[in-house]
């Protein structure tokens, strides 16, 4: 038999590229796996020394043959590597899987995790779109609130994971915004108290008071009585949809309002015009997309995300505008974009009212 025998046929025609980025843009197998790999702890296994296939299996609790399959496609996507056989090491993006990174991904990836577990309800997105209701109680048994307020595990890497992105946002919000004649601060949905926390620092002439479920409240009272702030903060029990406790100068909403529906998100700024003292104002932080610009895929990602999860949506800022004034309000200035493509979008009470 010829080499030419044996040897296999040349490719007739070279697919298109699109071809290729189409399909990778549809691969489900590559976000899955490195979901398994966050799940399964690899890449702390191997920091740990486990090195080779047969130390990571025993370390993972995982099937050696199924975990070699795996570790082959993360080696091919560049997550590990292999320098020598048998031998394993994280490349510098597998090294954001391990759970001491300054900037881990575990949080967003594990399926144990709040946002992980509720990324799998991604694979009812189907449903999500001809339906337009969430997905996440389909698949769970739950709605997404349900969960946070029920699980403590969950709760907690929910807020944590909210916390670790928003600091810095909250960190630059509180060093550029203009605090001139803010008396009392009234922070709604304002989950452990990081925006309060960073605002009572820097202003010490403040008063402050938050309004969360039982569970993020009991975070806040403990998170903002260690940073030595108990004398000028109050951290009220209750729900958005129901008459706030107190009136403010300012009201705060950071985050809160791309989890609900227009209508539900009408209901609240209700609520917060009820309790706004008069010519006070109403601060929201979020992501405020210009229409015309062309979409930026973290924007989108998170827009299907809040529809899957429960119903909400990330907003441009021209819809923001017509859900300021569906609440007799109006938007008086936007800041520029903070980290995460966040905003300032101030609100007054409409002139005419």
């Amino acid at each position: 038999m010829s080499i030419e025998e044996t040897t296999p046929p040349a490719t007739v025609g070279e697919l298109p590229p699109e071809f290729t980025a189409l399909m990778r843009l549809g691969d489900l197998a590559t976000p899955m796996a490195v979901r398994v790999a966050a799940n399964l702890r690899l890449v702390d296994h191997i920091h740990d020394g486990a090195h080779d296939l047969e130390s990571l299996s025993k370390a993972s609790a995982a099937n050696r043959d199924s975990l070699r399959r795996l570790i082959r496609h993360l080696i091919a996507i560049n997550v590990l590597s292999e320098p020598t056989p048998d031998y394993y090491e994280p490349t510098e993006i597998g090294k954001l899987l391990a759970s001491d990174h300054p900037v881990t991904q575990l949080g967003w990836l594990d399926p144990a995790h709040m946002i992980g577990r509720a990324d799998l309800a991604l694979v009812d997105l189907f449903d999500a779109v001809r339906d337009g209701r969430a997905v996440y109680k389909q698949r769970y048994g739950k709605d997404f609130w349900e969960d946070v307020s029920d699980d403590q595990v969950l709760g907690d890497t929910f807020y944590d994971l909210m916390a670790h992105g928003q600091l810095r946002i909250f960190k630059e919000v509180v060093e550029q915004g203009e605090w001139d004649g803010v008396r009392h601060i009234l922070d709604v949905g304002g989950a452990d108290g990081d925006l309060i926390s960073a605002l009572l620092s820097r202003e010490p002439g403040i008063r402050a008071t938050l309004l969360e479920l039982p569970g993020p409240a009991a975070r806040a009272r403990t998170k903002l009585a260690r940073a030595g702030q108990v004398d000028r903060f109050d951290v009220v029990d209750g729900s958005f949809f129901e008459p706030l406790p107190v009136t403010a100068d300012l009201i705060t909403l950071s985050f809160v309002l791309h989890n609900w529906s227009d209508e539900d998100a009408v209901r609240i700024l209700h609520r917060c015009v009820d309790a706004l003292e008069p010519g006070g104002s109403i601060l929201l932080i979020e992501c405020a997309e210009q229409s015309h610009s062309t979409p930026d895929p973290g924007f989108t990602s998170g827009d299907l995300r809040m529809m899957v999860y429960f119903e909400g949506r990330e907003r441009t800022y021209d819809e923001w505008v017509k859900l300021a004034d569906a609440a007799g309000l109006e938007i008086t200035s936007v800041s520029d974009a903070y980290a995460y493509g966040a905003r300032v979008l101030k609100l007054v009470r409409r002139s005419s009212q």
